[in-house]
């Protein structure tokens, strides 16, 4: 079966940074956090201090992934440029979102530059307390927030832009479905984009289903199902993960197939489970007949995010500023 990665982080260089501090590479894979904790971000293989696209390539080939959604995120540091020259490289293969952090001063210029030279047509907002910006920003709002507004109010001039949110789970200052729901609501010619499935715990699914019905109403809203193994505690011998396969099936009853988007998170998460395992484990189950199952692997990823204005988006002229650059070196 052909596939769309829907979430993955290419690193170009490791520049985490969150409630931690900076993050350091330690090397084979490894990286330290300055308040010493140490994580091991790459899967052996994958890269020593980066994982980028010619490390990708042959993984997607193995795994009949015909395309990929390349997303941001403060674990790694936000990878935008390079996410651009991916794109540009491999228009017909990736598509991404760029992010930026709502409050810093030039946060406006930032956003347009990437809307309107470099071309994207999806944003990132990775707010999560444990690994966003909650993690040293005060609580704020994404549905009340005048900085987040302002970025708001801007895009809605990009019918079908997509905005894809991480929230974190419900122990978190940052987790606000309601908001999603206020946004999709507010701007209902762009799609919205929920990572991890909401943070599903399959011993509490009648919290995810409370959240599941504020979602169902409103057709473009999304929800990824990308790390949901290592959030909810499932090892590569609980394949194909039976926790994994209540909190989806629940999904589909509540919102449906076509509102799921396959990923993998990776490729963190392909250090807590193979990326052979995160890619076919849905396969191995029953939860969805087989136009179903193209629909989460490949069509509803195809249809939010590469769409049309996308495609062309990636294929734009060349940065400006880096032209003018080359022209005065």
């Amino acid at each position: 079966m052909k596939k769309i990665e829907g979430h993955i982080h290419l690193i170009r260089a490791m520049a985490g940074s969150k409630g931690q501090g900076r993050l350091s590479p330690l090397g084979n894979g490894y990286a330290i956090w300055d308040d010493g904790e140490i994580i091991h971000l790459l899967p052996a293989g994958w890269g020593d201090d980066d994982f980028r696209v010619e490390k990708y390539l042959p993984i997607m080939a193995a795994e009949n992934i015909e395309k990929a959604v390349l997303l941001q995120g403060t674990l790694n540091g936000y990878q935008n440029y390079y996410t651009y020259q991916v794109i540009k490289r491999y228009p017909d293969r990736f598509i991404g979102a760029f992010a930026v952090d709502p409050f810093a001063e030039r946060a406006m210029a930032i956003v347009k530059r990437h809307v309107e030279e470099l071309g994207f047509r999806a944003i990132k907002f990775e707010i999560s307390q444990a690994g966003g910006l909650h993690g040293f920003h005060k609580p704020f709002r994404l549905d009340d927030d005048v900085h987040v507004g302002q970025i708001m109010h801007y895009l809605a001039d990009y019918p079908g832009f997509v905005v894809t949110v991480d929230y974190g789970d419900d122990t978190q200052t940052s987790y606000q479905p309601e908001a999603i729901v206020n946004l999709a609501k507010r701007y209902p010619k762009m799609d919205f984009v929920v990572c991890h499935l909401s943070f599903p715990n399959a011993d509490h699914l009648e919290r995810l289903a409370n959240v599941l019905r504020q979602f169902a109403p409103f057709k473009n809203i999304y929800l990824d199902i990308s790390a949901i193994q290592d959030i909810d505690g499932e090892k590569p011998a609980d394949f194909p993960y039976p926790r994994c396969q209540k909190t989806v099936a629940l999904a589909k009853q509540v919102v449906g197939s076509k509102r799921l988007i396959w990923g993998t998170d990776s490729p963190w998460s392909a250090t807590f489970n193979t990326y052979h395992q995160l890619a076919v484990w849905l396969e191995q189950t029953d939860l969805f007949n087989d136009d179903e199952l193209a629909d989460v692997m490949y069509n509803n990823a195809n249809r939010v995010y590469f769409k049309a204005a996308n495609v062309a988006a990636a294929q734009a002229a060349e940065d400006p500023v880096v032209a003018q650059f080359k022209k005065s070196h």
